[in-house]
């Protein structure tokens, strides 16, 4: 008999248990994508999940901005400020969307301690930005980590480094960088654990074929980097993506020094890509698209291109205006 009762409750609890998972609402899904600009004054951020997925633009405190992130569980756009030499974030994005709001709130801000940042990663309660070498810092080109602690932002490592500085992603502890006016590609591992100071990567290697390389996205769930060239930053028609698949067997077999060649390289350049300056790249592994933030045509586009399987000269998919457009991310969940 005892046995017999036990048997009821443990089936009980079963059938509990079993119906409270089956009701556990599911995540609802997102995918947003926020840029940022140097001219503008202006963020927008794009539901690309909804209906009519349409561009909205919210004025900042900054008229200059350069390298932008969307965080979801905070509702919050950061953004590096070049007009403030600070990073800020600014909140409530959500309810500015459903009350139609024209501006977005700052809701907390670094000291300045960087000038000429050109992009941010983001690592947890880890942002990186990078600063380019101008007179402003005395041409010293470094990356920078701060800490997120609740209402605050501090300083954590400042690391001097010896490439001029534009785009870099995180994966997990490494972080990868490219070397402005050139066609390289820096890897640092355990970038996290580098004490401050001057700090060198572990790998530095070319890309073949790429003039200067400027924006970086990387997607470990399809192993793919993708970069941009933008050629002659005055000529508004010689730029170009490069998509490597494969990406950490192509960056392994490679050695310190040496080069990924064309035939592991997928790439986009010509006349109907409508690439000249493309500044920052970010790639959303589910729908296998590329959104390229083109500076120089037409005072600045967005650029949305299907993943390229074989090199050629491919228009994209979807073009907006967005003037002085600096930065591109996407955000999935």
């Amino acid at each position: 008999m005892k046995n017999k009762v036990l048997l009821l409750a443990f089936v009980s609890a079963f059938y509990a248990c079993s119906d409270n998972d089956s009701t556990a609402p599911a995540a609802t899904p997102e995918l947003r994508l926020v840029t940022s600009s140097n001219t503008s004054g202006k963020v927008s951020y794009t539901d690309l999940l909804a209906n009519t997925p349409n561009p909205i633009s919210f004025t900042i405190g900054s008229l200059d901005t350069d390298g932008v992130y969307y965080d979801s569980a905070r509702d919050e756009i950061l953004v590096a400020s070049r007009s403030q030499n600070k990073l800020e974030i600014y909140g409530g994005v959500q309810n500015a969307v459903s009350t139609n709001a024209t501006s977005l709130s700052l809701a907390l801000a670094s000291a300045s301690e960087f000038t000429n940042a050109r992009e941010v990663a983001v690592a947890g309660d880890k942002i990186v930005v990078t600063q380019d070498q101008s007179p402003s810092n005395a041409n010293t080109n470094k990356l920078l980590v701060y800490q997120r602690s609740g209402s605050s932002l501090s300083l954590r490592n400042a690391y001097t480094v010896n490439f001029k500085t534009w785009g870099i992603a995180m994966e997990g502890t490494t972080l990868y960088a490219v070397a402005d006016l050139t066609g390289d590609l820096l890897v640092f591992e355990n970038f996290f654990n580098l004490p401050s100071g001057s700090i060198m990567p572990t790998k530095r290697v070319t890309i073949a074929g790429l003039v200067r390389t400027h924006g970086i996205a990387y997607a470990k769930s399809d192993d793919r980097m993708v970069l941009t060239d933008v050629g002659a930053a005055a000529s508004d028609s010689d730029g170009g993506l490069i998509v490597i698949n494969n990406f950490s067997s192509v960056i392994n077999a490679t050695p310190n020094g040496g080069t990924i060649a064309l035939t592991n390289q997928v790439r986009v350049y010509g006349p109907l890509s409508t690439l000249g300056n493309p500044v920052d790249v970010a790639y959303d592994a589910v729908s296998q698209r590329i959104y390229v933030a083109e500076r120089a045509n037409m005072g600045g586009r967005l650029l949305t291109f299907a993943l390229p399987t074989t090199t050629a000269d491919t228009a994209p998919a979807a073009a907006r205006l967005e003037p002085g457009i600096s930065s591109v991310y996407v955000h999935r969940k």
